[in-house]
């Protein structure tokens, strides 16, 4: 998965890519970030579901294992949680990334979302500004108005319900956030043909979210979908398209990795989870 993604930047098809770094790969495939253009951003994909935790996690993950979504959704909504211990994984989740990359991240993202569920937001934004104050953190909900333009609009309103007043939060805390986000799906129609529609009403900075990769493993439950992105993404004119939309693509003639968290009018940034990624599990 992670060469695929290496090799869409590369070739100006993406110009975000996001880290899930406790996986155990994280730093060998650490080392192929080094050869993307300067201009993708490179961000942290925190990861507080269904994976292996970095630390000892013995309330929220006694197995060993990090609970599915859904779980965490509604011990989020009840402020259940093990704060101390989301915490903890956090920090070693974000001192992985620098240990690797020498440096903070662009950008902060969450696997499934989990980063913007009540509770663990206010750690991940008192971390960012800490640790990384010029990034920026995804916002995974939008305007009615446009997620109606756009596919799955019942995959995006659950997106936005559940992450509802991120935006306000990182604005409190001086952090920016993407202006508008697409790229819902089901993981079975034709990615082609739905994704000039990931761009309707996309206004400011405009993220989308994609999943490509080799599909090669046997336990991956999207590994056809990861195929159909990467073929797609390939093909695809990305910056035309963006430019029909009245969108900017950000790409190798903007220069200096950090121009994605410069908010300017009508830019559109695709950004692929996940490098070093070892689940099957979908990405988001």
């Amino acid at each position: 998965m992670s060469e695929t993604i290496v090799d869409l930047a590369k070739a100006g098809k993406l110009n975000a890519i996001s880290c899930m770094t406790g996986m155990p790969g994280w730093h060998e495939d650490s080392l192929l970030l080094r050869t993307v253009p300067p201009h993708v951003q490179i961000g942290l994909h925190l990861t507080l579901t269904g994976e292996r935790p970095l630390t000892p996690m013995p309330e929220l993950a006694p197995r060993g294992v990090l609970p599915d979504i859904n779980t965490l959704q509604r011990r989020a909504a009840r402020w259940n949680l093990p704060f101390g211990e989301i915490a903890d994984e956090i920090r070693a989740q974000f001192a992985a990334f620098v240990q690797a990359m020498g440096r903070a991240p662009d950008f902060v993202d969450g696997h499934q979302h989990a980063h913007a569920l009540p509770g663990i937001r206010e750690i991940v934004l008192a971390e960012v500004a800490c640790r990384a104050p010029q990034s920026w953190v995804r916002a995974c909900s939008d305007r009615l108005s446009s997620m109606v333009q756009r596919p799955f609009l019942g995959k995006a309103i659950g997106s936005s319900f559940h992450t509802r007043g991120f935006r306000r939060a990182a604005a409190a805390y001086g952090i920016a956030t993407n202006d508008s986000f697409g790229g819902h799906y089901d993981f079975a129609r034709d990615y082609a043909g739905l994704f000039h529609r990931f761009l309707r009403g996309g206004r400011g900075m405009h993220l989308v979210m994609c999943h490509p990769g080799a599909g090669t493993r046997a336990d991956d439950t999207i590994a056809g979908a990861r195929c159909r992105e990467a073929e797609t993404l390939i093909k695809l004119p990305i910056a035309d398209m963006a430019a029909r939309a009245g969108m900017a693509f950000p790409g190798r003639a903007e220069g200096r990795r950090g121009s994605v968290a410069r908010r300017s009018e009508g830019q559109f940034h695709c950004a692929a989870a996940h490098v070093a990624a070892a689940s099957g599990r979908a990405a988001g």
